[in-house]
């Protein structure tokens, strides 16, 4: 009997000083030394309606994107131990947290085992991005009765208002040290897209990813701001963002300028197509095809099937086998795309009248970064890149009568890394030129 007591008092002992449940949520900072570098790594963590853990990573001394974050595919907390995944970086994180919920002190593992502490941060000690920016979170939508919020950065100057808008998987951080070189002539924005960054992530469905949708997102913007006829400025995907204003609203802005992102989801071209892009609206048409989902009337759109979607399908399948590699004789993985990702090239639009005084640069041919065993090698790849790349310029320079296109040989697709200078010149003569 007594022996009974005295273990059901070590019990009510042991369970008396279980650590409760700890709130991990928020940002945490760790420095991994991978040899004679320093890398600094931050993880930040946030809980779901249901209870779970979600999280983004990022190592901010790799890219020069302060913003953008690898999503974490799983993370778990049992007790103290936390555990996370990423799959994109085949790497994982083990780690206890300490008694006063401080600390992580646990191992990298990507390849090896490095030991990483992460340490939770608080206003004084977080990291700060360098850039001369000021942020704000602006509400353009709401989805699911969720708003959905844009970050916004404003790296100030004077004269009129000229926004950036990024690429595909980047955040208006990526301008960070390209904007301020645009400050003594024009006041600058960036806008990070929704679902990237900072900004609110909808869950991706049919519309809220759609090319219009994200255009809409940019003219919220402007509105909320109170900018009268900006300039817009878009890196790549970016490209989209500028079609869709200035085709539906050329009012709104004085011009557009497209950094290497003058591409098919920008200008379609319809004499080449895009098997992407006509891959999407055929799956849309063929949907209204469907009983009680499209028009009462049916006919007209038929024709259109008949008369150019599917012949022009037809087209972008024979040209994709015409440049298909051998077969391998193991069959790789398919590269999984994240469901954003996948939304956003779902919802491309074809884009062929834009109205506005219109600046494009691209890259004829490419920087390829990486090395070539002779050089007709690098000759061959030089000539097939000019030929699809120049064949896009000339189609939007022929298709947009605004336009001004410039070509920059062995230039990188970002162009504003690669050539600055270049970029700089042509854009001041372009913005100083404008009414």
């Amino acid at each position: 009997m007594k022996r009974n007591a005295i273990r059901a008092g070590a019990l009510a002992m042991l369970f008396g000083t279980t650590l409760p449940a700890q709130d991990i949520a928020g940002e945490w900072q760790g420095t991994l030394k991978a040899g004679p570098q320093e890398l600094r790594l931050v993880l930040a963590i946030d809980k779901s309606a249901d209870g779970k853990w979600n999280a983004t990573f990022s190592s901010i001394d790799q890219s020069p994107d302060w913003g953008a974050r690898t999503p974490v595919d799983s993370i778990t907390l049992q007790g103290a131990n936390l555990k996370f995944a990423i799959a994109a970086l085949r790497g994982s994180y083990e780690g206890k947290l300490s008694v006063d919920g401080a600390s992580f002190e646990g191992a990298w593992s990507q390849g090896r085992a490095l030991p990483l502490e992460f340490r939770r941060a608080t206003p004084e000690t977080a990291w700060k991005d360098p850039s001369p920016h000021t942020i704000q979170f602006l509400t353009v939508d709401n989805t699911a009765n969720k708003p959905v919020n844009l970050e916004v950065l404003d790296w100030g100057g004077s004269g009129r208002p000229l926004v950036l808008l990024a690429g595909l998987g980047n955040t208006a951080h990526i301008f960070d040290k390209f904007a301020p070189k645009l400050t003594a002539t024009h006041h600058v924005f960036g806008i990070t897209r929704r679902g990237f960054g900072a900004s609110s992530a909808p869950s991706p469905s049919a519309t809220t990813y759609s090319a219009d949708r994200l255009g809409d997102d940019v003219l919220a913007v402007l509105d909320a701001l109170k900018l009268s006829r900006p300039v817009l400025a878009g890196h790549s995907l970016g490209g989209e963002e500028l079609s869709s204003v200035g085709s539906r609203h050329p009012e709104r802005v004085a011009g557009l300028i497209y950094l290497e992102a003058g591409y098919s989801y920008a200008y379609y071209d319809r004499a080449r197509g895009d098997l992407g892009i006509d891959l999407a609206d055929l799956q849309k048409k063929l949907e209204q095809l469907q009983p009680g989902k499209g028009p009462q009337d049916p006919r007209h759109l038929i024709e259109e099937l008949l008369a150019t979607t599917l012949p022009g399908f037809e087209r972008d399948l024979k040209e994709m086998q015409k440049n298909l590699p051998p077969a391998p004789s193991a069959q790789p993985a398919p590269a999984q795309v994240p469901p954003i990702t996948q939304a956003i090239m779902t919802g491309m639009q074809k884009y062929t009248d834009i109205r506005v005084p219109v600046l494009a640069i691209f890259a004829v041919p490419h920087a390829t970064g990486q090395p070539f065993k002779d050089d007709a090698a690098r000759a061959a790849a030089d000539a097939q890149d000019e030929a699809a790349t120049g064949a896009q310029a000339k189609a939007f320079e022929s298709g947009v009568p605004s336009a001004r296109v410039v070509r920059l040989p062995h230039a990188n697709h970002y162009v504003f890394f690669s050539n600055e200078a270049d970029v700089l010149r042509e854009m001041n003569a372009f913005l100083g030129n404008l009414h």
